[in-house]
């Protein structure tokens, strides 16, 4: 169980050699659970996005494919996984249309009402806080800017909740709770929508 438990904490903030197993298979271990939250977004036009808790760089990625008109910015608590996401996009790094850098959720250094649209995959199970982070988010969005959640876990599914019990300052929210948050926290619209047969959430509020 040591061990077990050292690789699986290393969801939180990766780091070492177990860190960067962990970086390593958060591409493709998500990809489908990121695929089915990015179908809840719009097909708009966009200047600026933000990825944040972006893992491996993949979902930015995928990002900058499906608004190609973006830039699209990457931020993580984990220097491993910013490493990772710089290797992951570096054509688009070096087209301009892309920026990975370290950063903290209860306290980012982004500018004020830049962003069109935020999003947030398999990472707010470790936010200090939801409504202080969620405030965070806020403060980075346009007016009418959207902020999308996306985790695999509704909060009652047992597997999710056994690493809960795991994973120290791991906590899985239910759609409900993470609703409550976003609203305190000020944004103005908010929903969300469970797979049919997964425990998934996708939330999407608007600010």
């Amino acid at each position: 169980m040591g061990l077990f438990k050292a690789f699986v904490s290393q969801t939180r903030k990766p780091e070492g050699i177990l860190g960067k197993m962990m970086v390593n298979g958060m591409n493709s271990g998500h990809a489908k659970l990121a695929d089915w939250g990015f179908s809840h977004l719009p097909a708009v036009t966009l200047e600026r996005a933000v990825d944040l808790g972006c893992g491996g760089g993949r979902n930015a990625g995928e990002m900058l494919k499906k608004y190609p008109k973006s830039h699209v910015t990457a931020v993580d608590y984990s220097a491993l996984s910013v490493e990772k996401a710089k290797a992951y996009n570096k054509a688009m790094i070096s087209a301009g249309r892309c920026t990975v850098q370290q950063g903290d959720v209860s306290d980012l250094q982004l500018p004020a009402g830049a962003f069109d649209l935020a999003t947030a995959f398999e990472t707010v199970y470790f936010w200090p806080g939801l409504e202080k982070c969620f405030s965070q988010v806020v403060k980075i969005l346009k007016p009418g800017g959207l902020f999308m959640i996306c985790n695999e876990s509704d909060g009652k599914d047992p597997t999710s909740l056994k690493y809960e019990k795991i994973i120290d300052g791991m906590k899985n929210h239910t759609a409900e709770e993470i609703e409550a948050a976003l609203k305190a926290a000020g944004f103005s619209e908010v929903k969300s929508d469970h797979h049919l047969s997964k425990p998934w959430i996708t939330v999407l509020a608007r600010k």
